[in-house]
């Protein structure tokens, strides 16, 4: 059955990470450059292995691979889809990186301790894109229109992406990190590589442990944005996870590899945004004009080369950190637009959201959660929204109150 295959490749990433934190990472150190690009070529080279796995388990149909209706695949075919969602998923995981390496500066976290926050950051996304993955097979596989709806965001995405800045970074406006504060005091020094500590005979958080949750919370938004890219590629679950998951894997070595070298690559997140575009527009088509894989392969490697090729050449001229590729004006302007777009799509979900649960008053269902849900979504734009989403709060609670005597 296909189901023991999944357990086990759930069995091999858990024992790879137990090796990785429990055997070669026991003592907290520095990662040089040499030693993080060893261990990207090994986890690029187990992605490879892996692949080659792969081919041979759909190519003889093993415990039933590759028969499944809507999902049949040739162990050529398998392959080709698995090495085309690794390489987006990787090339994407960039921009990730960018996040992950403000993140630590904004916290001051020591270079010894990075490697700890990513292995348990990593975790956490790991559980957090098999969730959301299986949730998008879920509703590909029921609803044809959730394809279009895929598509069009990855375009929002790669629009959201030409015109960001990384530069002004936040964290401590994170609704992670802003949760964490308010349920746990922070400590004001590092304790070593611990995340809780005991100050006053009260649990406290260190610092370590707002940059895990900040990296969690900016794993979510790369979640969001990434997953929809590796279904314009295929739409077969094992494939969609695996390439997921071995891309992830060696996010944390490609971290110590690139980091300090991030922001010289500026043409190189231009190229991710033709990549996030073209994946969007293959989504859109998949129904009508389907692109074939190795077209789509080709066309991703032509896109990242020429980034790579243009990052190479204006390398020595370029002394831009961390901006938007296009100029300042239409940044801005992108940014407005975006900004406005991003209101207009909160006010049709959250109405509709409100007219449904309306509607649910009268009709089965759970009318009064729907409608707490569509404020809550409003409220995220418009203050008119906050304002009634607290009042709706105070009522509850007298409910709740009335009913507990």
């Amino acid at each position: 059955m296909v189901v023991w295959l999944w357990v086990g490749f759930v069995m091999l990433i858990l024992f790879l990470l137990a090796l990785d934190l429990g055997v070669f990472h026991r003592k907290d150190h520095a990662f040089g450059v040499g030693e993080a690009l060893a261990w990207t070529a090994f986890w690029v080279a187990l992605a490879l292995a892996f692949n080659v796995g792969v081919y041979h388990i759909y190519e003889n149909h093993w415990l039933g691979v590759g028969l499944e209706v809507g999902h049949e695949l040739s162990g050529w075919d398998a392959a080709l889809q698995f090495f085309t969602g690794y390489v987006v998923e990787k090339s994407l995981s960039l921009d990730n990186i960018f996040v992950i390496a403000l993140i630590f500066s904004y916290f001051g976290v020591p270079l010894q301790y990075q490697h700890r926050v990513l292995f348990w950051g990593i975790l956490g996304a790991l559980v957090l894109r098999g969730v959301m993955i299986a949730l998008g097979a879920v509703l590909i596989h029921r609803f044809d229109w959730v394809v279009y709806v895929f598509g069009v965001l990855l375009i929002v995405t790669a629009a959201r992406l030409l015109v960001a800045r990384h530069d002004n970074l936040k964290p401590d406006s994170n609704p992670m990190v802003k949760l964490v504060r308010r349920y746990y005091p922070v400590t004001e020094d590092f304790h070593e590589a611990k995340f809780f500590v005991r100050d006053s005979g009260k649990t406290a958080v260190t610092p370590l442990f707002l940059a895990l949750a900040a990296v969690e919370s900016s794993d979510v938004v790369f979640a969001i944005d990434s997953i929809p890219a590796i279904f314009a590629i295929t739409r077969d679950p094992f494939l969609v996870f695996t390439s997921n998951v071995f891309a992830i894997l060696g996010l944390r070595s490609l971290y110590f590899a690139l980091a300090a070298l991030m922001e010289r690559f500026r043409y190189l997140k231009m190229s991710l945004v033709f990549l996030l575009a073209y994946v969007g527009v293959k989504m859109l088509l998949s129904h009508h004009y389907p692109i074939p894989t190795p077209v789509s392969l080709a066309f991703i490697f032509g896109i990242l080369s020429v980034g790579i090729l243009a990052t190479a050449i204006g390398a020595k001229r370029d002394t831009a950190k961390l901006v938007s590729p296009v100029s300042a004006d239409l940044e801005s302007l992108g940014a407005i637009t975006f900004k406005q777009a991003k209101k207009v799509v909160v006010l049709i979900v959250g109405s509709t959201l409100i007219v449904f649960g309306v509607a649910m008053l009268v009709l089965p269902g759970p009318g009064a959660l729907v409608l707490f849900g569509g404020l809550t979504v409003l409220a995220t734009e418009f203050v008119w929204a906050r304002r009634w989403l607290r009042r709706a709060k105070k009522q509850g609670v007298y409910v709740a109150r009335f009913f507990r005597k």
